[in-house]
């Protein structure tokens, strides 16, 4: 199991929109062997459990490292999760979250949550983001060497870059309202 990929999915799952089988689908891309179990009731769940995950990404956001435990120890206890060791690829030994008899959702849940615990365990509670961009409500998995992410995708970096740059410029351009008035000449006392 790829803790990181499942985490960096569980952000994924908050970012898009799930109205229909179609969209849950298309978040399952490079996945065929679960696109085809996807259900309504599956789409229900998910819509449910992102609702419920969303604090926690705020949580970590703020700096709230109570939050982000908690809500995922309580997300945990609600959606149990039943990890098995699986050896599939020969030598390599590793974890997977139990499918036997599990609905899709149950499954991506069960990712999610698992990954989401170990990138915090393994990386702390505070890797996980709200973009910063205005107007963008996206979250992130932030797995910087420095923990410096503060946006969803480039693409709002950059818009965020281009406005901070255009208001650097129009401050620059715009007279100073706190400087003192330039003197006036006063025309009586030069005719004198």
């Amino acid at each position: 199991m790829d803790f990181l990929r499942y985490a960096e999915a569980s952000a994924g799952l908050l970012n898009i929109e799930i109205v229909d089988v179609d969209d849950l689908v298309g978040h399952l891309s490079g996945r065929e062997w679960l696109q085809a179990q996807v259900t309504d009731r599956d789409c229900m769940l998910l819509r449910r459990f992102r609702r419920e995950l969303r604090p926690v990404f705020e949580a970590s956001d703020a700096g709230d490292t109570r939050g982000v435990v908690d809500g995922l120890n309580a997300l945990m206890v609600r959606h149990p999760i039943t990890p098995r060791i699986s050896d599939h690829d020969g030598d390599d030994l590793h974890l997977h979250v139990a499918t036997k008899s599990a609905s899709v959702a149950e499954l991506v849940v069960g990712e999610s949550l698992l990954g989401l615990a170990t990138l915090v365990c393994d990386l702390g509670p505070t890797r996980l983001g709200v973009c910063s961009a205005e107007r963008c409500e996206q979250v992130y998995v932030d797995t910087s060497p420095n923990q410096s992410r503060r946006y969803c995708s480039d693409r709002c970096s950059s818009r965020a870059n281009v406005a901070a740059y255009r208001r650097r410029q129009k401050m620059a351009a715009a007279p100073d309202a706190t400087a003192p008035p330039a003197p006036v000449a006063d025309t009586a006392a030069a005719g004198a």
